[in-house]
């Protein structure tokens, strides 16, 4: 199902693709007809080219010497995979069309064409945006964060399950938080054979890990302002990590 509640501030596209590269670990290459996987070979420049360390037979070394340059010579893959079990783990995939160089004894591959694939359907992102923009700075620390507030403080999870509208938790069996950046937290609500995602806003930007703190504190403050009684009946649910439906 679609989105259950309203969507707030969130990252724009460049910045979600710029968030999903500093985030991942690993990449999928397709290039002159093969694809090979790479697991903790990349980094990242500042303004958004791939670096990738490849063994001395890959078959990327003559691809990027060899191939002309009328066409992209590459694609890279990314996945943006939820830290914590849900159904539906991927959030997003990110596709890098461009060339490869040899650079200081790397590959450095250079996008010319960059397409975000979310649940809400594909994005080209603009290139200069891209490459202008930063990633989230949350990002890199995303799955500790969740991983730690799904599994050490589920109640915190269900609390937080106040301020959701109660037709969007309507047959839900199970709350998991599925992402947070500096602007909220969005939990995955999960059914039988269904689920939605609702988006908690913070009330000013999160720029680190102690301000992250603070907002979802007032997170917290706010659920505790919320009238039960406003609510209506509302069966409990489980919010926790574990295994995903």
């Amino acid at each position: 199902m679609g989105d259950t509640q309203d969507w707030t501030a969130a990252p724009g596209a460049a910045e979600r693709a710029r968030s999903v590269l500093a985030a991942a670990w690993s990449c999928a290459v397709t290039a002159d007809g093969a694809r090979e996987e790479y697991v903790g070979a990349h980094t990242v420049t500042d303004d958004g080219a791939v670096r990738l360390t490849v063994p001395d037979d890959s078959a990327l070394l003559t691809a990027a010497i060899c191939v002309p340059r009328q066409e992209p010579s590459a694609v890279l893959e990314f996945a943006d995979v939820a830290p914590v079990p849900v159904r539906g783990r991927i959030r997003a995939r990110l596709h890098l069309a461009g060339w490869f160089t040899p650079d200081r004894g790397t590959l450095l591959f250079r996008p010319t064409r960059v397409v975000l694939r979310q649940s809400s359907g594909a994005v080209v992102v603009d290139h200069g945006e891209y490459a202008a923009a930063r990633p989230d700075p949350l990002a890199e620390a995303e799955a500790r964060l969740l991983t730690h507030l799904a599994d050490a403080h589920p109640d915190v999870v269900e609390r937080l399950t106040r301020l959701v509208r109660p037709e969007s938790l309507h047959a839900a069996t199970r709350v998991l938080p599925l992402a947070v950046d500096r602007h909220g937290l969005t939990l995955r609500i999960e059914r039988t054979g269904a689920h939605g995602d609702v988006r908690l806003p913070f009330h000013t930007p999160a720029d680190d890990v102690t301000q992250l703190t603070e907002r979802m504190h007032a997170l917290l403050a706010q659920a505790a302002a919320v009238c039960p009684r406003a609510r209506g009946p509302v069966r409990r649910i489980k919010a926790q990590g574990g295994s995903g439906a």
